[in-house]
């Protein structure tokens, strides 16, 4: 199922996107100097372990956690960074994909956003924030093990939005298991086609209407550099991804096309919380130094400056890791 969002029309002023912020600040300082208050910091601080012990069935909903995912981002200042640019987020409806997706949009980009029919209130809601931030928005149901359904997604995004500037490579399956005896082959497989085929999929269906200038950025894991004892298969995709980053940024570095991966540790999004047991969330990001898991709305930044060629235009094949103050994974 695809479905189109477009910004509210009413007899209001549109939102402002990233550009005519911008260009109004600019005209506002010509032939002056302002002196701008620093802007408030958050007033609550980041939520802590032990959280409230919860567990969801997979594949989990963001409105059903407890606090909620932040992915709102009220401290970041866009700067039209990805104005005229699209983007396909796969996995889009929650957690990191629903943070970046907001964050493409106050950029000035239109989002359409992969995920699973049992997401679909997730996904609408997350519709509802790109729409706000004054951008267009499509929603794709589907899932990524299937690579018809890979073509189709974008051949979806061609037909509304007629390219696709920034391919977001980020849904994701894992599933805890005590050791490799308990890991069944229906596991290993869904792990595997989710996690590595979909990314091959979607890269394979969204290269030929991409040129230089163009992006992929793929979600790995702190997993995949250093290895998980409870989630073998898990970590054994995210390594797969991180060379096939490197190998991929290789490939396509002569057609100006840049490819990078984000390595997020500990993040609160519903890939856990349907995961784990409800005590072992409860704890979820405390061992890292900051002692919590990151939100969102703490990793979608990096997904923007991968994605602008103002930022990181010289970048590719990069492994780029969020640990929440660990220093040793690189």
């Amino acid at each position: 199922m695809a479905r189109k969002g477009r910004a509210k029309s009413d007899s209001k002023k549109p939102p402002e996107r990233g550009s005519q912020r911008s260009a109004r600040r600019n005209e506002q300082q010509r032939g002056a100097t302002i002196h701008e208050f620093p802007a408030a910091r958050r007033e609550a601080e980041e939520p802590k372990a032990p959280y409230p012990p919860q567990h969801q069935p997979k594949p989990g909903l963001e409105s059903e956690i407890e606090p909620r995912p932040r992915y709102e981002s009220p401290q970041y200042r866009s700067s039209g960074k990805l104005e005229g640019k699209v983007a396909l987020i796969t996995g889009g409806d929650s957690g990191i994909g629903r943070a970046v997706a907001v964050l493409y949009a106050k950029e000035g980009a239109d989002v359409a956003i992969v995920y699973l029919p049992q997401e679909q209130s997730d996904a609408e809601e997350t519709e509802r924030a790109i729409r706000d931030e004054g951008s267009e928005s499509l929603l794709i149901a589907g899932d990524v093990t299937d690579p018809e359904f890979c073509r189709w997604a974008v051949q979806q995004v061609l037909q509304e939005f007629g390219k696709i500037d920034v391919l977001v490579n980020n849904a994701a399956f894992q599933q805890h298991q005590p050791g490799i005896e308990d890991i069944d082959e229906e596991q290993w497989d869904r792990t595997f086609r989710t996690n590595i085929y979909g990314y091959f999929h979607m890269v394979k269906a969204a290269l030929p209407h991409m040129e230089s200038g163009c992006a992929i950025v793929n979600t790995g894991s702190i997993t995949g550099l250093i290895g998980s004892k409870h989630l073998l298969d898990y970590s054994a995709t995210k390594g797969a991804i991180h060379a096939f980053t490197k190998s991929l940024a290789q490939n396509l570095v002569e057609k100006g096309i840049r490819v990078n991966c984000v390595a997020p540790g500990p993040v609160w999004t519903p890939l856990n919380i349907a995961d784990q047991p409800p005590e072992k969330v409860a704890h979820h990001g405390k061992k890292v130094p900051m002692e919590r898991a990151a939100q969102p709305e703490e990793i979608a930044p990096a997904y923007v400056f991968f994605a602008s060629e103002a930022d990181s235009s010289y970048v590719t094949g990069e492994v780029l890791t969020l640990l929440g103050g660990e220093t040793t994974a690189g």
